[in-house]
């Protein structure tokens, strides 16, 4: 017979039923980090090698940096044969008709089944790891954080309600969704119906000879142009051989959404690494100059407007023209000088917002009382000023993002930027514009709604972010914010 009390039997049950929930939270974690563990690695190596090959001396035999990028290059070779669940040999829709039946796609389904199949099942994964995220919050505010209530509650529920954010955030999450799971939502790869296209051969049911005939996926291409009304390969459609497109092909043949997928990776990646870049500095300099204010405060405000002075879009031609043809510039296929050159020239607008809560914060009593117990200015900055422009900081960025895609797809249809043959929205655009007013006006159309949605939803996260932060603030933060990061 136990001699504990009623109320610590109840204890008891509830502090081992929470052990459970938290116990069966951190596996489903697992499990749905093991359905695509080897996508990521993948993922990360290949990024790896990419950057380490294109230093100055990677290409030199015998250098440290080729034997580095030598065994990224395997590790990237191991990390393919790690199978996931979302792989295109698990739901596969490259096949063919044999006059009877489809062969070699996901259980004898069509070509377009088969891909939207694989599709609904890469979001499926995407919003099954939201909703793990969200169950394991309500988790924490209700089981483990000792406050009741905190300030980021309110800002969590007033964003739960803000519709326009919301909206914001679900076309956000598609976009970054569609980058991250690029190579897998496309119809096909960039290896095979791009880069080395006639290095491959597809199988089709040739209706003439009645028979399963082969071809090089190039002269497949070249027979499946859109070139106006003669020739064309429309959206939802098949080509001649038995190919979905989704969004149609381009003027070269080529597949417009595995074009458009691999490009939202280029513009999401060199987006965040300019935003990123812009705000380390603009918060750096801006916490510098609130608490050392005086001189410190003047030269930071000149160098600023020195920097906002320059003209952009040139800056941005010239460094990008004289750079091409440096190592630097072949890092991401100039997508690395675009994050230096946005970080850079856009780093000014982003420090203008925070400089006037930095210095707010810095008139604080408790800034002073930290002052006189002789914490270190770093420790104040980090501890007591940095919470509180973070808010501004989200918002701005998230507006930012959205001026730096659109900067990268203007640069891109100029010919400049990231180069050829890396796909990028930009190009599509100026691949189509010949054909804007024919039959194959998909090719400009697609990605010109595409980039115009992905700047809206940044635009709108950002908005839904600030009015939960400060319910009382304006309609915008400043004329800035819709400069973004634009050139």
């Amino acid at each position: 017979m136990s001699d504990a009390t009623p109320v610590e039997d109840r204890r008891l049950f509830e502090t081992t039923g929470s052990d459970a929930v938290l116990s069966a939270w951190l596996l489903v974690g697992v499990v749905l980090f093991a359905l695509e563990a080897g996508a990521v690695a993948n993922f990360l190596t290949g990024l790896l090698a990419d950057f380490v090959g294109a230093l100055p001396t990677a290409g030199s035999d015998g250098s440290l940096l080729s034997s580095v990028t030598a065994v990224f290059d395997a590790a990237q070779q191991q990390t393919n044969a790690i199978p996931t669940v979302l792989s295109r040999d698990v739901v596969p829709n490259a096949g063919h008709w044999n006059g009877q039946q489809w062969v070699g796609t996901f259980f004898g389904l069509s070509p377009g089944v088969s891909w939207a199949i694989r599709t609904v099942l890469v979001y499926a994964y995407a919003f099954a790891w939201v909703a793990w995220a969200a169950v394991g919050y309500r988790y924490y505010r209700r089981e483990i954080r000792a406050a009741d209530w905190t300030p980021r509650d309110d800002v969590i529920d007033r964003f739960r309600s803000h519709r326009w954010g919301l909206f914001g955030a679900l076309i956000v999450f598609m976009f970054v969704v569609m980058a991250i799971f690029a190579p897998t939502l496309g119809p096909t790869t960039v290896e095979q119906n791009m880069r080395n296209s006639y290095s491959y051969e597809i199988d089709y049911w040739n209706e003439e000879t009645g028979s399963v005939e082969s071809i090089l996926v190039g002269e497949a291409n070249l027979d499946s142009q859109s070139t106006g009304d003669s020739s064309r390969v429309m959206p939802l459609t098949y080509d001649d051989y038995g190919r979905f497109h989704p969004f149609g092909t381009m003027p070269n043949g080529r597949d417009l959404f595995t074009f458009i997928a691999v490009g939202s990776r280029i513009s999401l990646v060199i987006g965040v690494l300019s935003v990123g870049l812009s705000a380390l500095l603009a918060v750096s300099l801006a916490l510098i100059a609130a608490y050392y204010k005086g001189r410190v405060d003047l030269g930071t405000v000149l160098v600023s407007d020195g920097v906002m002075a320059m003209p952009q879009l040139l800056l941005i031609i010239m460094l990008t023209t004289v750079l091409g043809d440096t190592w630097i510039g072949d890092v991401y296929s100039g997508g690395f000088v675009l994050a230096l050159i946005f970080a850079f020239t856009g780093w000014t607008y982003m420090w203008r917002s925070i400089r006037g809560p930095a210095l707010q914060i810095a008139e604080r009593a408790w800034i002073d009382a930290a002052r006189s117990f002789g914490q270190r200015p770093r420790t104040i900055m980090r501890k007591h000023m940095l919470p509180y422009v973070t808010g501004y900081v989200l918002i701005y960025a998230s507006m930012t993002l959205g001026g730096a895609i659109i900067s990268i797809a203007g640069l891109s249809y100029l010919g400049l930027g990231v180069a050829p043959p890396t796909p990028e929205w930009g190009r599509a655009i100026k691949l189509g514009q010949d054909y804007v007013t024919t039959g194959s006006w998909h090719i400009s159309l697609i990605p010109g709604v595409l980039i115009t949605l992905v700047v809206t939803g940044f635009n709108a996260l950002g908005d839904g972010v600030r009015d939960a932060i400060d319910p009382q603030s304006d309609s915008a933060i400043g004329s800035a914010a819709g400069r973004g990061g634009g050139a």
